[in-house]
Protein backbone atom coordinates (compact mmCIF):
# COMPACT_ATOMS: atom_id res chain seq x y z
CA UNK A 1 0.00 0.00 0.00
CA UNK A 2 1.08 3.64 -0.62
CA UNK A 3 1.95 6.46 1.94
CA UNK A 4 1.03 10.02 0.89
CA UNK A 5 2.58 13.26 2.15
CA UNK A 6 1.53 16.39 0.77
CA UNK A 7 3.53 19.84 1.01
CA UNK A 8 3.56 23.22 -0.55
CA UNK A 9 0.64 24.85 1.39
CA UNK A 10 0.43 27.90 3.58
CA UNK A 11 -0.67 31.47 3.41
CA UNK A 12 -1.24 33.64 0.67
CA UNK A 13 -2.81 36.64 -0.81
CA UNK A 14 -5.61 36.64 -2.90
CA UNK A 15 -3.92 36.31 -6.65
CA UNK A 16 -1.09 34.52 -5.67
CA UNK A 17 -0.21 30.94 -6.72
CA UNK A 18 0.65 28.08 -4.91
CA UNK A 19 1.97 24.60 -5.91
CA UNK A 20 1.34 21.26 -3.76
CA UNK A 21 2.92 17.96 -3.82
CA UNK A 22 2.04 14.51 -3.01
CA UNK A 23 4.82 12.47 -2.46
CA UNK A 24 4.08 8.37 -2.07
CA UNK A 25 5.85 5.61 -0.77
CA UNK A 26 5.97 2.02 0.07
CA UNK A 27 4.28 0.63 -3.33
CA UNK A 28 3.61 1.84 -6.92
CA UNK A 29 2.93 4.95 -7.52
CA UNK A 30 1.61 4.22 -10.95
CA UNK A 31 -0.50 1.92 -10.33
CA UNK A 32 -2.46 4.51 -8.05
CA UNK A 33 -5.05 6.75 -9.53
CA UNK A 34 -4.40 10.15 -7.28
CA UNK A 35 -7.28 12.90 -6.54
CA UNK A 36 -6.90 16.28 -4.87
CA UNK A 37 -9.62 17.27 -2.31
CA UNK A 38 -10.18 20.49 -0.13
CA UNK A 39 -12.08 20.87 2.93
CA UNK A 40 -13.34 24.23 4.69
CA UNK A 41 -13.95 24.96 7.87
CA UNK A 42 -17.02 23.02 9.03
CA UNK A 43 -17.48 21.74 5.30
CA UNK A 44 -17.41 18.39 3.58
CA UNK A 45 -14.61 17.35 1.65
CA UNK A 46 -14.59 18.38 -1.81
CA UNK A 47 -13.30 17.04 -4.89
CA UNK A 48 -11.13 19.06 -6.89
CA UNK A 49 -9.50 16.97 -9.35
CA UNK A 50 -8.22 13.69 -10.31
CA UNK A 51 -4.95 11.91 -12.64
CA UNK A 52 -4.95 8.48 -13.94
CA UNK A 53 -2.36 6.02 -13.69
CA UNK A 54 -0.26 6.94 -16.59
CA UNK A 55 -0.82 11.43 -16.09
CA UNK A 56 -2.47 11.43 -19.38
CA UNK A 57 -5.90 12.31 -18.83
CA UNK A 58 -7.89 14.42 -16.07
CA UNK A 59 -10.94 15.36 -14.34
CA UNK A 60 -11.96 18.32 -12.45
CA UNK A 61 -14.40 19.06 -10.54
CA UNK A 62 -17.70 19.98 -12.65
CA UNK A 63 -18.21 23.68 -10.90
CA UNK A 64 -16.73 26.71 -11.85
CA UNK A 65 -14.95 26.90 -8.68
CA UNK A 66 -11.81 25.97 -9.44
CA UNK A 67 -11.61 26.04 -13.60
CA UNK A 68 -8.61 26.93 -14.95
CA UNK A 69 -7.23 27.96 -12.14
CA UNK A 70 -5.86 24.56 -10.81
CA UNK A 71 -4.26 22.05 -12.48
CA UNK A 72 -3.28 18.60 -11.59
CA UNK A 73 -0.19 16.69 -12.97
CA UNK A 74 2.03 14.09 -12.00
CA UNK A 75 5.86 13.02 -12.22
CA UNK A 76 5.83 8.91 -11.51
CA UNK A 77 9.50 9.04 -11.90
CA UNK A 78 9.34 11.17 -8.32
CA UNK A 79 6.74 9.30 -7.03
CA UNK A 80 4.70 12.48 -6.78
CA UNK A 81 1.85 14.57 -8.12
CA UNK A 82 0.97 18.39 -7.88
CA UNK A 83 -1.83 20.28 -7.77
CA UNK A 84 -0.74 24.19 -9.52
CA UNK A 85 -2.98 27.03 -7.97
CA UNK A 86 -3.34 30.09 -9.70
CA UNK A 87 -5.55 33.29 -9.20
CA UNK A 88 -6.13 32.12 -5.40
CA UNK A 89 -9.14 33.20 -3.88
CA UNK A 90 -9.90 33.83 -0.04
CA UNK A 91 -13.29 30.70 -0.61
CA UNK A 92 -9.97 28.61 -1.58
CA UNK A 93 -8.93 28.59 2.03
CA UNK A 94 -9.03 25.08 3.10
CA UNK A 95 -7.04 21.79 4.06
CA UNK A 96 -6.11 20.09 0.69
CA UNK A 97 -5.93 16.20 0.88
CA UNK A 98 -4.71 13.95 -1.97
CA UNK A 99 -5.59 10.12 -2.14
CA UNK A 100 -4.87 7.58 -3.82
CA UNK A 101 -7.31 4.97 -5.70
CA UNK A 102 -6.15 1.42 -7.22
CA UNK A 103 -9.26 1.49 -9.10
CA UNK A 104 -9.60 3.58 -12.69
CA UNK A 105 -12.17 5.38 -13.71
CA UNK A 106 -11.80 9.00 -12.32
CA UNK A 107 -13.29 8.30 -8.98
CA UNK A 108 -14.56 11.53 -7.84
CA UNK A 109 -15.90 10.42 -4.42
CA UNK A 110 -13.76 10.37 -0.90
CA UNK A 111 -14.64 6.86 -0.52
CA UNK A 112 -13.44 5.71 -3.51
CA UNK A 113 -10.13 6.16 -2.05
CA UNK A 114 -8.10 3.87 -0.17
CA UNK A 115 -4.87 5.79 0.73
CA UNK A 116 -4.99 9.78 2.04
CA UNK A 117 -2.25 11.97 2.93
CA UNK A 118 -2.83 14.17 5.84
CA UNK A 119 -3.44 17.45 4.45
CA UNK A 120 -1.74 20.81 3.86
CA UNK A 121 -3.40 24.21 5.12
CA UNK A 122 -3.75 26.45 2.04
CA UNK A 123 -4.94 30.30 3.88
CA UNK A 124 -5.75 32.68 1.05
CA UNK A 125 -6.11 36.38 2.52
CA UNK A 126 -7.68 39.29 0.60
Amino acid sequence: QVQLVESGGGSVQAGGSLRLSCEGSGGTFSDYEVGWFRQAPSQERVFLAVITMSGKFTKYVDSDSVKGRFTISRDNTRNTAYLQMNDLEPDDTAVYYCAAARRGGFPRRADEYSFWGQGTQVTVSS
